[in-house]
C-alpha cells in the first residue's frame, strides 16, 4: 500500500493482508540500497498468523518518493512517519544491516514505538570500507558487485539455497543494480557517519535479538556481538557458516528467530 508521510508518498508491502485494528504489529527496515522484497518471506508468515506488517521502502527506494534520507536518525524519523499514516502506535521492529542501525536509533528515539528490536547483520560502529564508498559515489557498477561478493559466504557463492528457487547473489545484483542514482553512496555514508549507535544502544529498554553470521565479514560477528554487553535486555544469535545477507542465505533460520521475538 502508499502512505504519504512527511509530505512523501512511500510504499509499503503488507504481506498482502489489509491492516486489522487490535493486532500486534511488525515493522521491517530493509538495509543499504534495497527495498522491501528482502522481507517476503517473514513478512507473509506474520501477516497470516495475525500480526500487522510494515516493511516499507524508505524514501528514495523501491516505490517511495525521494529524496533518501541522508542520515540513520533522519531515516528512522521517515520509518515512524509511515508507522503514525498507517496507524501503528507500537511494533517490532526489525532490521538488516543498515536498517539495524535504522531500528536502534528508532527504539532510543522513539522507546514507546518499539516494543521489541530484532538486528540482522549488524554491528556498531558499521564503518564502510574507503573502496566501497568510492566506487558507490562513482555510480560504478563495481559498488554493486562488492557488495554482492562480500554479502555472502564463500558456500553461497555455489548456490544451493535450502528453500527451492532462491538465487541469491543474482537476486541481490538485480535488486541493487535498480538502486535510484547515488542512493547506495548516501545509505553507505549514513552507516559509516552514524556516530550515535553506542549511545541509542545504551538507552534501549526493550527486548532485543542479534542474528549474526559467523562468516559475516561486512559487519563482523564479534563486533556485533559486543552490542549484547550494552543492551541490557538482549541475546545473540549466531548462524553458523552465514555470511551478512542472512534473509537471503539462510531466510529459514532468522524466521524461526524472529518468531521468538516478535
Amino acid at each position: 500500500m502508499y502512505l504519504e508521510a512527511n509530505n512523501k508518498e512511500i510504499f509499503a508491502y503488507t504481506g498482502a493482508r489489509s491492516h486489522e485494528a487490535g493486532l500486534q504489529s511488525v515493522v521491517f527496515i530493509h538495509g543499504t540500497g534495497m527495498d522491501h522484497t528482502v522481507w517476503l518471506l517473514p513478512a507473509r508468515f506474520f501477516a497470516h498468523h495475525n500480526f500487522n506488517v510494515l516493511a516499507t521502502d524508505l524514501p528514495g527506494h523501491g516505490n517511495s518518493m525521494g529524496p533518501a534520507a541522508t542520515s540513520i536518525e533522519q531515516m528512522a524519523d521517515e520509518v515512524v512517519a509511515a508507522m503514525d499514516t498507517a496507524g501503528i502506535s507500537s511494533a517490532a521492529v526489525v532490521g538488516h544491516s543498515m536498517g539495524s542501525l535504522v531500528a536502534l536509533s528508532l527504539a532510543a528515539q522513539h522507546p514507546k514505538r518499539a516494543r521489541s528490536l530484532a538486528l540482522i547483520g549488524t554491528s556498531v560502529p558499521m564503518s564502510v570500507h574507503n573502496s566501497l564508498l568510492l566506487n558507490a559515489k562513482k555510480d560504478e557498477s563495481a559498488a554493486v558487485d562488492m557488495l554482492t561478493y562480500w554479502g555472502y559466504s564463500k558456500a553461497a557463492h555455489l548456490g544451493g539455497n535450502e528453500n527451492p528457487g532462491i538465487w541469491m547473489l543474482g537476486n541481490t545484483m538485480r535488486l541493487l543494480g535498480r538502486a535510484k542514482s547515488g542512493v547506495i553512496h548516501i545509505d553507505l555514508d549514513a552507516c559509516d557517519n552514524y556516530k550515535n549507535g553506542l549511545k541509542h544502544a545504551e538507552s534501549i529498554r526493550c527486548p532485543t535479538l542479534m542474528i549474526l553470521g559467523k562468516r559475516d565479514i561486512m559487519t563482523p560477528p564479534r563486533i556485533g556481538a559486543e552490542l549484547s554487553q550494552i543492551i541490557k535486555d538482549s541475546r545473540v544469535v549466531f548462524l553458523e557458516g552465514a555470511g551478512h545477507s542472512l534473509m537471503m542465505e539462510r531466510p529459514n533460520d532468522v524466521l524461526d528467530e524472529l518468531i521468538r521475538i516478535v
